[in-house]
């Protein structure tokens, strides 16, 4: 694979407390390029050619600073110490209680209150690659250990974006990484991609959006989507699977033998492939879009993960991080024209 791409910065704009917000743009020779901001290891934006050669950006993102700085759709953000939710916003490990930072209801969602989505991370460059790297203190947001973390980005000549994440705890933690680009391939909506996703199973929930510690076969329920599937017929369903969450906010358990997902928009030709080491895909419709001009289905969440709520479901795989381990995990977006 010829990984060569350039990587060039510029200022993107300053933190009330004077400390300045870098863009990272990462370009290759087919035409696609990556920007990336040191507020929260923001994907600000994706540019990729269509079936005619016409470029666009095809993620959602601001072209300011002041936007990002008042929005909680999480628009590109690296997402912990734990993406999704935690139930009750608490968990017990070692036999103790940690009682974590509540931001949704009695839940914790994406990390608390001020997640690694708000930190101001470091920037290094090194070749083609661009490493961003935060310190989480210990009990930030009432998370156990001190936790280093470190998150890599690559754009391939062959149109492969990786994203790598690495992790250390000097206590046992818990640990959940993920990238909350929201994807839209063309046009000003989802509802005319289709979307395919390798699962067999999915983790349902209940009314409070927790999952119920069971894992479901897809068969037969309007979340198959094994095959290609159009957006619009699905979130037009009036399927209670649907109607519930006003969309797609669900996990599914990957089945791990290729791509776990290909989003695709005929009418531009452009085309998403997920490969990720983590066990489960959370697809979000983009449901709740409403601030800066935002709306719901104007884009797509993609968000490898391990499953919601496992630090209280001994029934998943396991999130526990301990000292002198590393947590390791990475994501591909192969981009193209299908």
């Amino acid at each position: 694979m010829n990984t060569a791409s350039r990587v060039s910065s510029a200022l993107f704009g300053r933190l009330a407390d004077g400390r300045e917000v870098h863009a990272y743009s990462l370009r290759n020779t087919r035409g696609v390029s990556v920007t990336i901001l040191t507020l929260g290891g923001i994907v600000q934006s994706v540019r990729a050619p269509d079936r005619q050669g016409r470029v666009g950006d095809i993620v959602l993102g601001f072209d300011t600073l002041a936007p990002y700085l008042n929005n909680r759709d999480y628009l590109g953000a690296v997402i912990g110490r734990y993406a999704n939710r935690i139930a009750n916003g608490r968990f017990r490990l070692d036999g103790r209680d940690y009682l974590l930072s509540r931001n949704e209801g009695e839940n914790t969602l994406h990390g608390g209150a001020h997640g690694f989505d708000r930190a101001l991370w470091n920037a290094t460059v090194d070749g083609e690659r661009l490493q961003l790297t935060h310190t989480s203190a210990d009990g930030d947001q009432g998370f156990p250990g001190a936790f280093a973390v470190s998150v890599a980005y690559r754009l391939s000549n062959d149109n492969e974006f990786t994203i790598a994440y690495q992790a250390r705890s000097s206590a046992p933690t818990v640990v959940n990484l993920t990238n909350h680009t929201y994807w839209r391939l063309g046009d000003d909506s989802i509802l005319d991609h289709t979307l395919q996703v390798d699962a067999d199973r999915f983790t349902p929930v209940g009314t409070n959006m927790i999952p119920l510690g069971t894992l479901v076969p897809v068969e037969g329920t309007v979340l198959d989507l094994r095959k290609l599937r159009l957006l619009r017929d699905l979130l037009h369903s009036a399927d209670p699977l649907i109607r519930a969450s006003l969309g797609l906010d669900h996990n599914f358990v990957l089945n791990g033998r290729g791509p776990a997902a290909r989003l695709f928009h005929p009418n531009s030709g452009r085309c998403v492939e997920v490969l990720t080491t983590e066990p489960g895909l959370q697809v979000y419709s983009g449901n709740h879009l409403a601030s800066h001009g935002l709306r719901a289905w104007s884009a797509i969440a993609l968000e490898t993960q391990h499953f919601p709520d496992s630090p209280n479901q001994p029934g998943f795989p396991s999130t526990v991080l301990r000292p002198g381990e590393l947590f390791q995990s990475s994501t591909i977006f192969r981009i193209g024209v299908g």
